[in-house]
């Protein structure tokens, strides 16, 4: 009798650990999701994001105020195809010269984070240029980021919308995995060439993740990872592993440069080296020294400049 209670009594306590372990494991899922792919709570306030780049960056206060004088850049709204109405800031020339920049920011920014390289393409390098706002970013709609996955698709709408015969898509961070992602797609028709830049975008959101749990929280990927994984695919329909920049440029036929700080501890510089490697025909790699993550044009600009200018000749 004894014997039956001890093994009824290690039954009902293993049934409870395991019901604890896995309140646990969802619960970790569910906070990681919501950590990982919630907007940013102030993601509509354009002044404040705005003061910031030009506290880091002072010559794009003049050029914005120069844009605005001449009438060359709007406020754009374009319904994808998902229904979602979708914000970006398009800068046309007077007579245009059919070459058109895409920028696309990281994540939980917005479009408004990459308008020192606006300058560059607009003033320096003579491009027309669009700056969107991505999904569930800025003054765009949408509940959830995609990671640079699920974006991709509407990056090739703002490329169908405006294509001309010369494109180039740059992105950084979250906005330069989704450069990779849209790279390894069929681009619209009539765009006679079309080049990538992608500067410290990261091997898949798989990677990306497992890096930051394991840097951020000291966790192995199992079991949250795996179970925050089966949540994103039935709740957004895509899988982390899926949303895989490295399989994404194995399938790219346009050149591409791969820019990445070798101090980069967001994204850890040693994901550039598979991606080039994965990349096929044209390319060229800047690895730029003691750079944090999303820096190189702050620490080089000079020779940030010079490289555009070179690759996209």
């Amino acid at each position: 009798m004894k014997r039956r209670n001890l093994l009824s009594h290690l039954i009902v306590l293993t049934v409870i650990l395991l019901l604890v372990f896995c309140i646990a494991t969802i619960g970790g899922s569910v906070y990681l999701i919501d950590y990982a792919l919630a907007p940013n709570e102030n993601r509509t306030d354009t002044a404040t994001r705005f003061a910031h780049v030009v506290n880091d960056y002072p010559e794009v206060d003049s050029w914005m105020d120069s844009l605005r004088q001449n009438h060359a850049i709007t406020d754009t709204l374009l319904y994808m195809s998902t229904g979602e109405r979708h914000h970006a800031y398009i800068i046309r020339h007077q007579v245009s010269n059919h070459r058109m920049a895409i920028l696309l920011h990281g994540w939980r920014d917005q479009g408004l984070g990459m308008m020192m390289i606006a300058r560059i393409y607009e003033q320096l390098l003579g491009y027309e240029v669009i700056v969107p706002d991505l999904h569930a970013h800025g003054l765009s709609e949408g509940k959830r980021i995609g990671m640079g996955w699920r974006e991709r698709k509407d990056v090739l709408e703002w490329m169908e919308r405006f294509k001309t015969d010369t494109m180039v898509v740059h992105g950084i961070s979250m906005g330069g995995a989704l450069t990779m992602n849209v790279s390894g797609e069929q681009m619209p028709e009539g765009i006679r060439s079309v080049k990538f830049v992608e500067d410290c975008g990261y091997t898949s959101v798989w990677d990306e993740f497992k890096y930051e749990l394991k840097e951020e929280f000291g966790l192995s990927p199992f079991p949250l990872l795996y179970a925050a994984d089966l949540i994103c695919r039935l709740q957004e329909g895509w899988g982390f592993k899926e949303a895989s920049s490295l399989k994404q440029v194995a399938q790219c036929r346009y050149p591409m440069l791969f820019i990445h700080g070798d101090d980069d501890h967001f994204v850890p510089s040693e994901m550039v080296h598979p991606l080039y490697k994965n990349k096929k025909g044209e390319k060229e790699l800047w690895i730029t020294k003691g750079t944090h993550h999303g820096c190189s044009y702050r620490d080089y600009p000079k020779e940030y400049v010079q490289r555009l200018r070179d690759f996209l000749k």
